[in-house]
Order: structure tokens, then sequence, then C-alpha cells
């Protein structure tokens, strides 16, 4: 025989109260004592009570979810702004609804998840979105409370919540050339969130301070994995001897981890016939030997300020933002060093 779910009317005639006084203790909605708060909330418990979320949305009422949006979570940056998104909305007393898009969010899925989604949430957090401009656009049309993180390919009405990468990638460019580096590669990651991009920025301009010109062949694509990292760097280890690259950056540090290994299959040693730099601090740079230097942005704060964004928009609070930028830091280890100087020609003496 099917169990029959406990009601709300059964709740408060445990407790011993109206049900209209069950009711705003079980939703926060309206004055309840403390007294009374807690005497429902142990019959609720006791009788294994719980509320409809749908019959809540239907009323109009908050739902006290915060939903949060990814594209791959495979990813280990994602996976580090997830825990940490999930830390800061406990501290809200709310909940957390992860939805896994698979592929590009584009027209077409943002009318599937209007219609599937609709109501679950308070609010939207979007991590590293690979959206189209039509997705993006739909978005700006809509009045649901939402905040992007780390979104950077386009201008939006949206607020952003963001780690620099412009400036860090300058920092990182200009690390390699203090040490003696002139032909500094440069590995881009896939465009959707226009990070890659402005971290190219950063290298081009961090070259061109140096007076340093960049070499098409030195930029070469990848897509963040590991896999096109080491792709990447065979194909600029098999450049000329003297066209060849002393130093790469990558776009981030799983590209950085390939070019290790395509360095190490030809015998070179890193840094000392190469140096290189990644991006984002995941854990297995510190595991890699030699230790990958790398670029690392605050993740714990820009997810505290993501959650605090969107509390300020559900709650019609004043003093929102519509970007909220973190400076980054460069993580120094074993994975650059000096420019070692050619070697000096032997003299054969004449007989």
């Amino acid at each position: 025989m099917k169990k029959q779910s406990v009601t709300l009317v059964q709740v408060a005639a445990r407790a011993g109260v109206s049900v209209m006084t069950a009711s705003r203790a079980m939703s926060g909605d309206g004055y309840v004592s403390d007294e009374t708060r807690t005497k429902v909330q142990d019959a609720a418990k006791a009788l294994g009570y719980a509320p409809n979320a749908l019959a809540r949305v239907m009323k109009g009422r908050r739902t006290n979810v915060i939903g949060v949006v990814v594209n791959d979570l495979s990813s280990v940056v994602v996976n580090a702004f997830v825990s940490a998104l999930t830390e800061e909305v406990r501290k809200h007393e709310m909940d957390l609804f992860i939805y896994n898009s698979i592929g590009q969010l584009d027209e077409q899925t943002q009318r599937r998840h209007s219609q599937l989604l609709h109501g679950l949430w308070d609010g939207l957090i979007y991590v590293l979105p690979r959206m189209t401009d039509e997705y993006l656009h739909a978005l700006e049309q809509g009045d649901s409370p939402i905040v992007l993180v780390n979104f950077w390919r386009r201008e939006t009405t949206l607020p952003v919540v963001q780690g620099d990468n412009f400036h860090a990638a300058c920092d990182a460019v200009a690390s390699l050339v203090a040490q003696g580096h002139q032909r500094i590669a440069y590995v881009q990651g896939s465009h959707w969130t226009g990070q890659s991009a402005e971290r190219e920025r950063g290298y081009r301009q961090a070259m061109a301070d140096a007076g340093l010109t960049v070499d098409p062949q030195w930029v070469q694509q990848g897509t963040f994995s590991e896999q096109s990292g080491m792709q990447a760097g065979q194909r600029l280890l098999a450049l000329a001897p003297d066209q060849r690259p002393t130093a790469i950056f990558c776009a981030n540090d799983e590209m950085a981890i390939g070019c290790m290994n395509a360095a190490l299959e030809l015998g070179l040693q890193v840094p000392d016939d190469l140096s290189l730099i990644g991006f984002d601090d995941v854990p297995a740079s510190s595991i890699v030997r030699p230790r990958l230097t790398t670029v690392r942005h605050p993740v714990a704060l820009m997810a505290q300020a993501a959650v605090q964004e969107l509390m300020r928009r559900i709650l019609a609070q004043p003093g929102t933002r519509q970007r909220v930028e973190f400076p980054a830091e460069m993580v120094v280890r074993d994975s650059t060093a000096p420019l070692a100087a050619p070697a000096p020609k032997r003299r054969t003496k004449k007989v």
C-alpha cells in the first residue's frame, strides 16, 4: 500500500497551532515566535513532513534554492567553483541545485531550460558559461536574478564576477622576459568564456612592452585539455632550433602539463631546456614534476561575491554591482628558469 504523505494540517495539529501559523513557521514568511517555530519544526520532523516546493512556486513564494549552471562537471576549475559556491550558499541557509548542461548553451537549450527549470530556484549562477550570443540575449531580456562567473567574451547587462586575466597574463610573460626569454609561445584555449582571449591579450601586451615580435607560429590553438596542450607543444617543439620557443605560456594548467609531456617525450628537460607557465593553479600543478609555475584566481572570494551579489538581487537590496573583479596571484614553482647561455663554440687549433 502506498504511504500517504504528511500534510501541513497534521503538523499543525501535532504542534497545537493553527495551519496558518504552521505555514508561517515552515516558510519563514510572517512573524512567528522562536518557541512556536521550534514546536512546529519538531512536529514536522517527528511526522516526516516535507514541504512541497512546487506548491510554494505556484504561490509565488521563494524556493530557497540557488541554481548553478555549468557546462562540464569534469572540469577541475568548475568543480572548485561549485565546491566554493556550495559552502557560501550554506551560510545563507539555502540549498544548491547543480544543472550540468552538456555542450554549448544556445537559443534552443535556453527555451528548454526555461520550460524545464522555471520556478525551481530563486536565482541562477552561471560558472564559466559556454553560451551563444542568442542565449545570453535571452537571459538579458528576462527578469530572473542571474550572476555570471568568469565571463569575458563580450559586454553584458548581467552582473559578472570575474578574476583578472589580462594583467595576470602580462605579469606571467614579463617574468619570462625577465629571465632572458625572447621566443615565448602562447597556447590558446577555447573561445567561449573569453578568458583565453584576455590571457592572449596580456601575453601580446607583455611581448610588445619588451619590444619583442610575436611570431605567428608561436601562437597555437588548444581546447583547455591536456591532450590539446600536448599536441600544441609538439607543434611548437617541432619548429627549427632557431625558431623554437624557449618558454611557453599556456591558457590553463592542463595544457601546460600537456606541453611538459611533449617536451619530455623529445628528451627535453623542464625548465633547463624549456620554461612553462600555466593558469588556474589546479591541484595537479603542485603534484607534477617539476611542479608547475602558474597563476591563481581567488576562487573562494569570487564564490562569496557571486552569492552575495545574487542574494542582493533576490531580496531586492541596495548596493548591487554590475562587475566585480579580483586580482590574480602568480604562484612560482619549478617549471621556469633563466634562459641558459648558449654553449661557446669550440675553437679548433690549426696545425
